[in-house]
This record gives C-alpha cells, sequence and structure tokens, in this order.
C-alpha cells in the first residue's frame, strides 16, 4: 500500500484502532515525567541554597528534558487523545500549561488551526512557523527583507525567539483575541496562576531559585520545543502547495510532516512526537502508541524520514521555490536570482 492521497480513506481507517487511550497508561506517563521534574527542581533549589549554582544551572539540562515530555502531554490533551473524557483532557492540558506557560485553550485552537492547514501556502501565519515564497520575499522592500532574513536566523530562531514566544507572546492570546472571551480567558487565568506559582516559589525558596532553576529549564526546553516544531515541518522534501494546485490534508501529513527518526532516549523525551507523519494523518492517536503503528505499519516508516543529523541543515531553508516546489536557502535564492539576471545584461550589452 503506498502511503498517497490517494489512500486517505483506508489509512484513517487503519489508523483509527489506534486512537483509544489506555488511562492507566496516560496517568503513567504523567507521573515518569513530573515526578523527576520535581526531584530535579527541588535538588536544584537545594544547590542553590548551598551556592552551588553551577549544579543548579546543571540541573536545568535534564529538567529541561523532562518539561518538553510534559509539554507533549499537553499537546495530546489539546488533540483530546490522551484520556476518552473531554473534561479530563481538557483539565490536564490547562494545570500542564501552568508549567510550561503555554495558555491552553489558545494553544488547542492555534494548534487545531496548524493541522487544518498544515502545508497550505493560501493559509499561514497561524500556528506555524512564518514561511515565505520566494516571489513573495523578491516583492518586499529592503528593511522588511533584512527583517525576514533576521528572524530565520538560528540565532533568533532558537534563541531570541522562544524566549520571546513562552515569556512574552503567550501572555496574549496571539492572533486569537477577535475570537471572543475564550482566548482571553484562557491567556489571562494562566498568566493569574504563572504569578502565583512564581509568588510561592520566591516566599518559600528565594528568587535565586527561580532564577537559576526555573528559567534556565524554561528556555532550554522553549528552545527544543521550537526546533522540534521547525524541522517536523521545514525540511528537504517537505510539501507545500495551494489550494487551487491540488494541496490536499493527507499530502500535507504525509510528505509535509517529518519522520523525525531519533535516537531511543531523545525518542522518549520527546514522547515520539517525531512520528509527526501519522500524527498529523490522525491526531488522535496517544503519543505511547505512535511507534505501535511504525512497527505495525512498516511502510510508513521511511515516509519523509529525517535523521537527527539530517536535520541539522534544516535551518538554512527559508524559502519556498513555488516553480522547483522545495524549500531553498536565501543563498540558493541569490544564485537562482542571479542566473535570471545575466542572460538580461548579456543581452544589453551584445
Amino acid at each position: 500500500m503506498t502511503p498517497d492521497s490517494s489512500t486517505q480513506t483506508p489509512w484513517r481507517q487503519i489508523l483509527a484502532a489506534y486512537q483509544h487511550p489506555n488511562h492507566f497508561r496516560s496517568i503513567l506517563e504523567i507521573l515518569l515525567s513530573v515526578g523527576p521534574l520535581a526531584i530535579l527542581w527541588t535538588a536544584g533549589w537545594f544547590a542553590t541554597a548551598f551556592g552551588l549554582w553551577w549544579l543548579a544551572l546543571l540541573l536545568s539540562v535534564p529538567a529541561a528534558l523532562f518539561l518538553v515530555r510534559l509539554f507533549m502531554v499537553q499537546h495530546d490533551c489539546s488533540h483530546r487523545s490522551f484520556f476518552e473524557s473531554a473534561a479530563a483532557n481538557d483539565w490536564t492540558g490547562r494545570i500542564i500549561g501552568i508549567l510550561t506557560l503555554t495558555p491552553y485553550h489558545c494553544w488547542r485552537r492555534s494548534h487545531a488551526i496548524h493541522h487544518a492547514s498544515s502545508g497550505n501556502l493560501d493559509h499561514r501565519g497561524l500556528g506555524d512557523i512564518l514561511t515565505l515564497t520566494t516571489d513573495e520575499y523578491r516583492a518586499l522592500p529592503f528593511w522588511r527583507r533584512l527583517g525576514y532574513r533576521l528572524f530565520r536566523h538560528p540565532l533568533v530562531l532558537f534563541g531570541l525567539g522562544p524566549a520571546y514566544v513562552f515569556l512574552i507572546e503567550q501572555r496574549f492570546p496571539s492572533g486569537l483575541g477577535h475570537e471572543g472571551w475564550r482566548p482571553w480567558l484562557s491567556a489571562m487565568a494562566t498568566n493569574l496562576a504563572i504569578a502565583l506559582l512564581v509568588f510561592l516559589a520566591i516566599a518559600l525558596g528565594g528568587w535565586k531559585g527561580l532564577l537559576l532553576v526555573h528559567l534556565p529549564t524554561l528556555l532550554i526546553a522553549a528552545t527544543i520545543g521550537v526546533w522540534l516544531f521547525y524541522v517536523q515541518h521545514q525540511f528537504e522534501g517537505a510539501y507545500w502547495a495551494r489550494r487551487a494546485d491540488g494541496w490536499n490534508l493527507a499530502d500535507a501529513a504525509l510528505q509535509g510532516s517529518s519522520h523525525y527518526d531519533l535516537p531511543p532516549v531523545l525518542r522518549w523525551f520527546t514522547a515520539n512526537i517525531g512520528v509527526h507523519h501519522v500524527h498529523h494523518l490522525a491526531s488522535r492517536i496517544p503519543s505511547y502508541r505512535l511507534q505501535a503503528v511504525l512497527k505495525d505499519h512498516p511502510e510508513l516508516r521511511e515516509v519523509s524520514r529525517l535523521g537527527l543529523l539530517e536535520s541539522l541543515r534544516c535551518p538554512g531553508l527559508a524559502l519556498w521555490d513555488e516553480a522547483s516546489g522545495r524549500l531553498v536557502s536565501f543563498k540558493e535564492h541569490r544564485r537562482s536570482e542571479r542566473r535570471l539576471k545575466w542572460p538580461a545584461l548579456a543581452h544589453a550589452t551584445a
């Protein structure tokens, strides 16, 4: 069976068998994330109390990995895939959102838009990383081209960007303010809970623990999260199309979402989110069942597969070239522009 849009219905029928959560397993997954995170944070606070600031910073690295894993639980809850009960999913997601600085309702809504429009050139900008076409980039004035280039620089995209998104942008219902009171309630209630948690943390352990333990953990986790999201949709061979040219959800899932084939340890910490093409095909599959899909259906393993070393080349891709149907770097775009200009210059001087 070839996994393409022509088999959209069979694949959805096949994957439906994996969409039922195991409540015991779901609770265990939460405990395996929250427990070690609490232990690491407590150890970090004790380290700061004894002046071992370097140890506190060191502990923030594994703590960040467990926080990423907890975010993936929140992600599953947003798809209503972690529990059968919608209320259980929503309240679990809301509580985790306080620790991840992510308003649950806002995230759930923007992420749903992302799933519905992934790879669609006619619907970009909400729930995804802004990607311009070469024609759109060429039409921009100099200062806006410079701004896009700065935005796409790895130091901004994976350094300043994650800090801005999680510390500042998510304090407001960014892009959803026009949708009524629910996004505002989600953002403001999460902000209030975060403020109370920060106040309690300072009262119990002082500001040093907050600065040397929690903040580095959040920033490292944010960077990992943005990296994962980036390479899941911005890779060589990725799929983008306009609706008029035949965009469809199945192709966007299988070809526009990578199978980020990580080593087993990283696969566990990221809760199998690397099996992203299957996740986009059937988002109601709990994260702990995604590997079972690949085991039972090995034909999906090599679809849009991206290895760890291969992914290191992805940040260079910045523009979608509609003519060639692929993502290109700024350098490739410049070369293409020069090839277009030189024949004109040769004709003018002939």
